[in-house]
């Protein structure tokens, strides 16, 4: 499904299905040099069991046009006007890494379009090494190699996404490079990485939120490892959120190295 914010189309992925206005609706945010068919198996099976959802490309991933923003606060405006061009009040908002910094700023920033925000392989603050934003500066290739080999925690994980013996590792550097194709002037690794090494809102943010905060978190991740949530998620429980934490057996690449437990978690958080 195609939409029109600022003159730009915003491709989100709804499973074939129309907004159904009786239907809660969940979206989807991916992360850095990433789109919306990470979340193939979790839209799929919540668009097929009562829920609207929006997995969307954000601005120059993929099918979505223009520039990538180059902020986490513009990125949250950013999803808030699709909502509005999808005619959808409130949504659930389910982020992975750069994807769950968006949704953090917009529980604050937004609050009454947000109902709830699920943060899968999350972390703050999310700083980027200067030896990695050089390379997605300078040597895009080698950035998208190292960020593939950090975000898995096998070579072939079993079962994976979207079926038992797809090759998660390699699927995962094709997506990256066709995004970097897709847009090749853009420097689109660099933007995202710049926007997650220079957000600084997260503590303010956490104060800020009060509605229920799902954590998925990789017990192997290198990128984003559990540690490094800790006190983001404390935050959180302190500014008065209710927090939910699960800890799976994966890397960063949450959603295909363990499909099935973080749509269990998804869809216990999601009716509850």
């Amino acid at each position: 499904m195609n939409f029109n914010v600022a003159g730009n189309t915003v491709y989100a992925y709804t499973a074939g299905k129309p907004i159904q206005p009786s239907q809660p609706t969940v979206v989807f945010l991916h992360g850095a040099q990433h789109d919306h068919s990470v979340w193939g198996l979790q839209s799929r099976y919540l668009a097929n069991h009562g829920m609207n959802v929006l997995a969307l490309d954000l601005p120059g991933h993929h099918r979505s046009s223009g520039a990538p923003l180059t902020s986490i606060g513009a990125l949250a405006d950013w999803v808030a006007a699709v909502l509005d061009a999808a005619g959808v009040d409130t949504a659930a908002w389910v982020g992975h890494s750069m994807g769950s910094l968006i949704a953090l700023d917009a529980a604050a920033r937004h609050p009454a379009r947000v109902s709830k925000i699920a943060l899968v392989g999350t972390a703050y603050p999310m700083k980027v090494s200067d030896a990695l934003l050089d390379a997605a500066a300078q040597r895009e290739p080698e950035a998208i190699a190292l960020v593939n080999e950090w975000s898995h925690s096998t070579m072939a994980a079993k079962p994976s996404a979207p079926g038992p013996g797809f090759w998660t590792w390699g699927g995962n550097q094709r997506l990256m490079e066709r995004v970097a194709k897709r847009n090749p002037g853009e420097k689109v690794f660099l933007t995202d990485f710049e926007a997650c090494n220079g957000y600084d809102r997260g503590w303010e943010a956490a104060a800020q939120v009060k509605c229920p905060v799902l954590a998925v978190l990789g017990q192997r991740d290198q990128m984003t490892p559990p540690r490094a949530a800790k006190a983001l998620l404390d935050a959180l429980r302190e500014g008065g959120a209710p927090v939910t934490v699960q800890t799976v057996n994966a890397g960063h690449a949450i959603m295909t190295e363990q499909p099935d437990a973080l749509l269990d978690a998804l869809v216990q958080f999601m009716r509850h």
